[in-house]
């Protein structure tokens, strides 16, 4: 049984994990762990961890209809590292309403579902549904850097020493070099007022720290 599955099959949510733009965009590689039609299906991250839904903290720089017979709007999310995008239609009335009425630049809070699709020319693009859109503060945003930066430290201090399966099958995927999440790392805290920079500090959770994490 699965840690998404209950007695009565898959029913409970999966934890929605913290995750910088530019590490989500790198996670293309997705797979179910169930011959089950209702099986999840998760994306591997390139720190080794598997995930069926996401928790972000960015700016909505920009909105847009890019539907053809109805409403389907698009929402263009940056967080210190990258950019998400994030589409919601008729059955994601909320956040739908949310993007539709929302003016930007705004900070919000999502939580969704990545899923990935291959372009024309091969690429494979990852995106976000929605679950939820809610607007929130400089200081949620900031918290979110702080707290995503500490999870992705730990992912990265522990790839390569633990045996579990995903962090064989992160390195089969995407190699073992992580030179590049410690640099958006080191970018998402230099992101962050000096105040909160400082907490970092004092927890020990600062670039130095991403700089010896491997």
């Amino acid at each position: 049984m699965s840690d998404s599955e209950s007695e009565s099959g898959y029913q409970t949510r999966e934890v929605a994990k913290r995750v910088f733009a530019e590490e989500l965009s790198e996670s293309t590689y997705t797979f179910k762990e169930s011959d089950d039609e209702r099986a999840p299906t998760y994306a591997l991250l390139p720190t080794g961890e598997k995930t069926n839904r996401v928790f972000f903290v960015g700016t909505l720089t920009e909105t847009d209809d890019v539907g053809k017979d109805s409403e389907y709007w698009q929402g263009r999310i940056v967080d210190p590292t990258g950019t998400f995008f994030v589409y919601a239609g008729q059955y994601q009335p909320e956040p739908a309403a949310k993007l539709r009425n929302l003016e930007t630049p705004a900070y919000v809070a999502v939580v969704g579902k990545p899923r990935s699709y291959e372009t024309d020319d091969g690429e494979i693009v990852i995106s976000i549904r929605p679950e939820s859109i809610t607007v929130v503060d400089a200081s949620t945003r900031d918290k979110w850097v702080s707290d995503t930066v500490e999870r992705t430290v730990d992912r990265m201090e522990t790839f390569g020493e633990s045996s579990d399966g995903y962090n064989q099958m992160a390195t089969e995927q995407y190699g073992d070099d992580l030179s590049d999440v410690k640099e958006w790392v080191v970018t998402a805290l230099e992101s962050l007022d000096d105040d909160v920079a400082t907490t970092e500090a004092d927890t020990d959770v600062d670039s130095d720290s991403a700089e010896t994490a491997s």
